[in-house]
């Protein structure tokens, strides 16, 4: 999959490049495999091929009734943060490629300011925010897209699906008709960096991430290469029946507090304090591997390290990041359990 991937992006010129060097020997075709390696874009915040296009933010729904949802397997990153009543919403935030589809798209909260603050003037995707809400957007640095303020013919509502999980957008004509999507920043470089396994973690099958009423859990596949990914019990799919998964799934460890703001059910909505330091895990390659992170202000990117302080090199490709308040359970391989009993 990543190899019919990486070829999709390939230009015409790079392509008869290729053809030219199967053509002159292996010499030639070494060269053009190198030429070919430098040329070729690679995104920013997956590490992978891809371009670095304006950086969108979409709000979206992570109850029981909004899977599956749409889209979501297109992100280069996902955030998973928590909501009144203990639920949580997904963040994700696309550059390499906007999928024809996002949703259910909802509303916004007060943890995704700081959230976003780190990728520059980001382009936010929402249903709406509660009134108080909004002078507070209108004072980050986001560039408001919302659904108030754009017609049904790009957030569209699925007959198919019941309120309020039934609001849908199509993010390419969405940056057509919104006059503020001109001033969205295109993607930056972001604080942490790739690399090879360093070879401190210790090794899991599965890990089990808390909220008061979520439940994720991710499971390695050698086969695939990646953390498959669970919601509630259930395996996490699009609507074609693909689990969504990643290389990466970090587990960052914050502070979650009550803030000013609640739901009109008078649940209060809590804050995930993203600006400061802690812990968390890097899970990659089927391991566990301890970091820490920090962030000194809501404009300086999130930075990674290992215990020893050196940098933590995240594995290229999609990156989901938990933020949590409590420690993630493990489940280890038998003979990992064996040998730590020793």
């Amino acid at each position: 999959m990543k190899a019919a991937e990486t070829l999709r992006r390939y230009s015409f010129a790079t392509l008869l490049i290729l053809l030219l060097a199967l053509i002159t020997g292996c010499s030639a075709i070494d060269n053009a495999v190198e030429k070919v390696a430098r040329d070729v874009e690679r995104n920013l915040l997956t590490g992978l091929p891809g371009a670095n296009r304006q950086i969108l933010g979409v709000k979206i729904d992570d109850t029981n009734a909004a899977q599956p949802q749409v889209g979501v397997e297109s992100a280069d990153v996902v955030y998973i943060e928590q909501v009144e009543a203990g639920l949580t919403r997904l963040l994700a935030l696309y550059s390499s490629q906007y999928p024809i589809r996002i949703g259910p798209v909802r509303s916004a909260r007060i943890s995704d300011i700081d959230i976003l603050a780190e990728y520059g003037r980001v382009g936010l995707i929402f249903s709406g925010a509660q009134s108080r809400l909004y002078p507070y957007l209108d004072a980050a640095n986001i560039a408001n897209l919302g659904a108030q303020r754009n017609p049904p013919t790009v957030y569209v509502r699925d007959s198919l699906r019941n309120a309020p999980t039934n609001m849908f957008v199509y993010p390419d004509k969405l940056l057509e008709v919104d006059e503020n999507a001109s001033s969205i920043d295109l993607v930056r470089k972001p604080g942490w960096s790739f690399g090879e396994n360093p070879g401190t973690g210790i090794e899991i099958e599965s890990a089990a991430v808390r909220w008061p009423n979520a439940t994720y859990r991710v499971d390695w596949s050698s086969d695939e290469d990646r953390w498959l990914i669970s919601f509630n019990g259930k395996p996490k799919v699009n609507p074609d029946g693909y689990q969504l998964g990643s290389p990466n799934f970090v587990i960052q460890i914050v502070p979650i507090v009550p803030s000013e703001f609640g739901d009109r059910f008078g649940g209060v909505t809590p804050k995930s304090e993203v600006v400061g330091s802690g812990k968390g895990f890097l899970l990659r390659d089927g391991f566990a591997i301890e970091v820490s992170w920090r962030r000194d202000s809501p404009e300086t990117p999130t930075i990674w390290q290992l215990v020893d302080g050196s940098p933590a090199p995240f594995e290229p490709g999609q990156i989901w990041i938990a933020l949590t308040a409590n420690e993630p359970s493990f489940g280890y391989p038998e003979a990992t359990v064996g040998d730590n009993q020793k």
